[in-house]
């Protein structure tokens, strides 16, 4: 239905752990490698990352030349049909990358939209609060007690994958918005992650840091990896450069440096 387009959904019931921005700042950085992106919103409700593409396109009008990319995007409301995501996946067929923005809670839409997913990415903050998303905790023994609703809602998605087209899920859970000093709390959480993951079968990887950057590009549409293109008008800090290091570092740990366009294709908000 895709015509070999690598879907890359960002999926997680809680809110905060920084799912819509880290999507934007990958969509960004495949836009900028030549890739022809499709971008899907299924929190269109919240709408945060149909309001940064809409940001994107006007600064690419005031911009010109082409500096800007843009991918074809297509926003769904939570009372639109579970159907509406297959309809949509069809309209971006032909992309090399069809990035899927999922709500912060359970939905059937959300569930259709896990289900379709060649890479599932799940950010989650360093935070035993955090976690809980993905499994109960002894509090006495600090060990993994049981997979929680979302590892669980995870297992369901990849059956209704597997039952539709054989295919299967390739489970990232990033560990997001890293704190630069070390902490009890973050090498607990990373202890408890890595014991989830052998049990449950999902890959770890790190995410970003925390960084005024990610944030303060989102009236303009931009990020760091727009940056690099824009130097003769803004200036590209410190911590730019490091923003786009930490962003190639997750594209590479997702696998996704090695995707090749397959064609042109038009690229429209």
């Amino acid at each position: 239905m895709t015509s070999g387009s690598k879907i890359v959904v960002f999926g997680n019931e809680k809110g905060g752990t920084g799912k819509s921005t880290l999507a934007m700042h990958l969509i960004a950085g495949l836009l900028q490698r030549g890739l022809a992106v499709g971008t899907l919103d299924l929190d269109a409700r919240q709408g945060t990352l149909t309001r940064y593409i809409a940001n994107r396109a006007r600064t690419a009008q005031i911009e010109g030349g082409g500096l800007i990319p843009l991918p074809a995007h297509i926003a769904i409301t939570p009372d639109r049909a579970d159907s509406e995501v297959a309809v949509a996946l069809n309209q971006l067929a032909g992309n090399d990358v069809i990035v899927i923005d999922t709500p912060g809670h359970d939905s059937s839409l959300s569930q259709v939209g896990h289900a379709y997913a060649d890479i599932l990415v799940t950010p989650i903050n360093d935070s035993l609060i955090d976690f809980d998303v993905l499994a109960m905790v002894d509090p006495v023994k600090l060990t993994v007690a049981r997979p929680s609703h979302y590892s669980e809602r995870v297992w369901k998605a990849k059956q209704l994958r597997a039952k539709r087209d054989g295919g299967s899920i390739d489970w990232v859970v990033v560990r997001n918005r890293l704190g630069q000093l070390d902490a009890r709390n973050k090498r607990q959480v990373a202890k408890l992650t890595e014991e989830l993951a052998r049990r449950i079968g999902f890959r770890v990887a790190d995410g970003i840091h925390e960084r005024v950057i990610y944030r303060e590009l989102f009236l303009d549409g931009l990020t760091a990896e727009d940056l690099a293109v824009l130097t003769k008008r803004r200036t590209a800090a410190m911590s730019h450069v490091a923003a786009r290091q930490e962003m190639r570092a997750l594209m590479t740990a997702l696998g996704l440096e090695g995707v090749e366009p397959q064609r042109q294709t038009a690229r429209a908000v």
